[in-house]
């Protein structure tokens, strides 16, 4: 016997309602008798959220020590580090394990968070190391030494990088174009390349984070990958200055991060309102070059990167809000590609992270989401809430939608905001 039955279940790959079996928390394709089963009525169900990029060390301290008047990156870089001076374990720990929370609520199972090791005592890496320990087997959390203030322009970086992959950061990351000089941003990503290699770790870089058409750093990550072998363990994030780069070297670097194998993750959210602070019109949009990646096969995630933090005030840790705002910015609302914005927060930040379990098929992890719609479009257009979240075949969220009552011709309608037969 099953141990539950999801009935009446839309998938990615079979739009047409159908049964999802579950037993010893795996899916079956025996759909027979169950302990227990939920009529999902149509629902969407989806492998589970992945979220390969935000900062969990800063999470929820929008507006401390001040607030960030200008909305700029610099600043809110200013205003962290006069946060950082007044973190401690169990605030850091606190302030992370809520927005996780949050993001579990979300159907986010699996989470990559960058953690600020400009910090002599590394306590915001000491405290999320513990976290992800207290959360194995409900979230899995990876790691990133992050140098915010830069590798090689913070007193004592290199040792400080070092140290904290001995404190078991899980990738190496950089920030080249903060670094004092661009020799100094090449040298810092060379080094991170050499200590993840000496590791075994991967790599994930905040890179090119500027609207400055000379900030190429994504190529000397490039280049360093296919030079140490490393391709499909290496991610670069951000990258927004690719947007401003000439249509030629544009062209000649996408097909080298390509040959690569890079990961790629766009930050809509927060680069959207961080980048073309010194444009006075057109202002840039805040991305990379997402469907020409695309074009060439390259794997693009989308990032959430901040919630209520100095650099971006808003947010509540949802990948599907992150994609609904790509879907305008990036110009993705063609019929595949608002498709390919689930794939986008689902089966590609899941290769990024490199998750050997996932997915869902039969014999595959009962792990999963159902949102409150029935199709990709529908669950993009309404950000829908995650009907179930399924953690190893348990439910470990739900959410009870609200109801919306409108009078009409005289008698009471409920409003679900879909079209009358959706297919």
């Amino acid at each position: 016997m099953l141990d539950l039955r999801l009935d009446n279940a839309r998938t990615l790959d079979d739009p047409a309602p159908h049964p999802i079996g579950i037993r010893d928390g795996r899916i079956t394709d025996d759909v027979a008798a169950a302990r227990e089963v939920i009529d999902l009525g149509g629902r969407l169900v989806t492998p589970p959220l992945v979220e390969p990029h935000i900062h969990l060390d800063a999470v929820l301290t929008v507006g401390q020590p001040r607030p960030n008047v200008t909305g700029s990156l610099f600043e809110g870089i200013a205003i962290w580090a006069e946060r950082v001076r007044d973190l401690t374990i169990e605030d850091v720990k606190e302030r992370a394990a809520e927005a996780l929370r949050w993001q579990l609520a979300n159907g986010v199972l699996a989470v990559r968070s960058h953690v600020d090791v400009c910090d002599p005592q590394l306590k915001a890496l000491r405290a999320l190391a513990e976290l992800r320990e207290e959360l194995r087997g409900t979230i899995e959390l990876q790691l990133v030494a992050f140098p915010q203030q830069g590798i090689l322009g913070f007193p004592g970086g290199e040792d400080l990088m070092r140290e904290a992959v001995a404190l078991g950061a899980d990738v190496v990351g950089a920030i080249p174009h903060y670094e004092l000089t661009r020799e100094d941003g090449v040298e810092s990503v060379r080094f991170a390349f050499a200590l993840a290699a000496e590791h075994g770790l991967r790599v994930d870089i905040h890179c090119d984070e500027t609207d400055d058409e000379h900030s190429r750093f994504v190529e000397v990550m490039a280049a360093e990958t296919i030079r140490r072998g490393l391709t499909g363990r290496v991610t670069a994030s951000h990258t927004t200055a690719m947007h401003s780069y000439n249509a030629a070297y544009a062209y000649r670097l996408i097909g080298n991060i390509a040959r690569a194998g890079l990961h790629m993750v766009t930050n809509p959210l927060d680069n959207a309102v961080l980048q073309g602070r010194f444009d006075t019109g057109p202002v840039r949009r805040g991305h990379t070059r997402v469907k020409q990646l695309q074009e060439a096969g390259v794997n693009v995630s989308i990032g959430h990167d901040s919630i209520m933090d100095p650099w971006y005030p808003l947010g509540y840790g949802d990948p599907l809000q992150a994609a609904f705002v790509l879907a305008h910015l990036g110009h993705m609302s063609g019929d595949a590609e608002l498709r390919r914005l689930i794939d986008m927060i689902t089966v590609n930040p899941a290769a990024a992270l490199g998750l050997d379990d996932y997915g869902l098929r039969p014999g595959g992890p009962a792990d999963l989401v159902v949102f409150d719609a029935p199709t990709p479009a529908d669950a993009l257009r309404l950000i829908s809430p995650r009907y179930l979240v399924l953690r190893a075949g348990a439910v470990v969220a739900r959410t009870e939608p609200a109801r919306t009552t409108i009078s009409w011709a005289g008698s009471a309608r409920t409003v679900d905001y879909l079209r009358p037969s959706t297919p």
